[in-house]
């Protein structure tokens, strides 16, 4: 699939930390979410694809015991133990947005009305769980979906472990493959390592995210310099 806009792939190599509703292939704001999304207008985004925290994780060494030591870590792993989110949150996710798919489904039930949803199968062969459950907003099926992914003790795509939430690209893909359509606006407010932004480039979807946290943000800024230097020079 083409990219939706004639970009420049060096204009899609860094983000502006503030500034007006934006779309440009990809954009990214290293502010709360809350902020920038008050920025657009209802129903802007055709599909928010968000991972918001659980309000679990391993800022503790918890995950230590556990086979992984949160301290070898080069960045914080504050990411899961932040506050989960409220309701003004989804509030404004619904507001901002046409769709939804929300992973950690199971963490606040309490803001979902009907129970569509999509299983991903880690494959695991450790403690952590074997699956998570992301909402989706589009009908009440149940999609399964299988993608190898150990975690932290499998350190991330390509080598490149970022966040201690991290996904695999070729998830973010499948979604994006299966619920999203040409033209569309996708929009990811909790960004981390930033694989849903690859995947929506990879894909020619033009996209927003935020990230709060500038460690988060800086290093996957440089993951998708590096992902768009690599297109540059063997597309």
């Amino acid at each position: 699939m083409k990219q939706n806009r004639e970009i420049k792939v060096e204009d899609l190599t860094s983000s502006p930390t503030c500034g007006k509703p934006l779309v440009m292939g990809s954009t990214v704001f290293n502010e709360d979410c809350m902020t920038v999304m008050a920025r657009y207008p209802d129903k802007f985004f055709d599909l928010a694809v968000v991972d918001p925290p659980y309000n679990v994780g391993a800022s503790d060494g918890s995950f230590g015991n556990r086979g992984y030591d949160s301290k070898t870590s080069k960045l914080k792993h504050y990411a899961n133990h932040d506050k989960t989110p409220e309701a003004d949150y989804f509030t404004e996710l619904r507001r901002v947005s046409k769709n939804w798919i929300v992973w950690g489904a199971n963490y606040y039930p309490q803001y979902f009305e009907h129970s569509g949803a999509i299983i991903w199968h880690k494959k695991n062969d450790n403690p952590l769980s074997d699956c998570e459950i992301a909402f989706q907003s589009f009908n009440k099926l149940v999609k399964y979906v299988w993608c190898e992914w150990q975690g932290f003790l499998k350190g991330g795509e390509a080598g490149q472990r970022i966040h201690p939430n991290q996904k695999p690209i070729k998830l973010y893909e499948w979604i994006l493959i299966n619920y999203a359509k040409k033209g569309d606006i996708i929009l990811d407010t909790h960004l981390g390592s930033g694989s849903s932004r690859i995947a929506a480039h990879k894909n020619g979807f033009d996209f927003v995210g935020c990230e709060l946290h500038k460690e988060y943000y800086e290093a996957q800024e440089a993951r998708f310099k590096e992902f768009t230097s690599q297109l540059r020079l063997f597309g």
